[in-house]
């Protein structure tokens, strides 16, 4: 019912924002590759590098631009520590380069999973800080629900399909000024033998809207998950 109702809003947000023309649109891909390594004493580092690549955007003003342009890298790593059999905390830094600018994010996250009847759901509560000397310090606070449900069979086991859905909020303080984020991810899942999962669904962000300069952007997520 709650992911019905998100549903609803962000078609409602979209409907309204389109006939204003106070609307942006990104089009564009999203590729990652994580690397988890785990170590003794329930910690494990977590390694990431992803990319986004726009193909397409739409302006204010209504205007169309179609070129390919490579946005930005990220590159993050993460230390976490299993703290009981439900609940994680983790720490670390993420790298940017953008537009030959380099940010620099410190993170925290606390990351809790419980079963709701059959379903499995996994609450994370993380925050975030970005420097960097081209704009003022950015402070995030997000919180993260997600699910991975399993389609062949009661577990996601070895050479078998899944699908994972997670809706994030991201509330975000920079010079003062506040803005909400929404994010929507459905992807398809598959669980290879060798510790191995690839992924491939939409990366939906929805944000500004507070503002009423509603930017939508539409990510191709590809993702590739490998334990060390």
């Amino acid at each position: 019912m709650f992911k019905l109702k998100i549903f609803f809003f962000l078609i409602a947000v979209i409907s309204i924002d389109y006939f204003k023309a106070q609307v942006t649109f990104q089009v564009g891909l999203l590729p990652s590759v994580v690397l988890t390594d785990k170590m003794s004493n329930d910690w494990s580092v977590i390694y990431e590098i992803d990319s986004r690549q726009l193909l397409s955007t739409r302006n204010i003003e209504g205007v169309v631009d179609n070129k390919y342009e490579f946005a930005l890298t990220d590159f993050s790593v993460l230390a976490a520590k299993k703290i009981s059999h439900h609940s994680r905390l983790a720490g670390g830094y993420l790298l940017r380069i953008e537009d030959d600018e380099i940010s620099h994010r410190y993170i925290q996250q606390y990351t809790l999973t419980h079963q709701l009847r059959s379903l499995p759901l996994s609450h994370r509560f993380a925050s975030d800080q970005t420097f960097s000397s081209a704009e003022k310090p950015s402070f995030r606070l997000r919180y993260r629900i997600a699910t991975e449900i399993p389609l062949m069979g009661e577990t996601v086991d070895a050479d078998e399909l899944y699908f994972k859905m997670s809706n994030e909020f991201l509330n975000s303080w920079q010079d003062s000024e506040y803005d909400l984020e929404v994010r929507l991810v459905p992807l398809l899942g598959f669980n290879f033998k060798n510790e191995k999962k690839l992924e491939m669904g939409l990366d939906y962000r929805l944000d500004s809207f507070l503002q009423n300069k509603t930017r939508h952007s539409f990510w191709v997520s590809v993702n590739l998950l490998v334990e060390l």
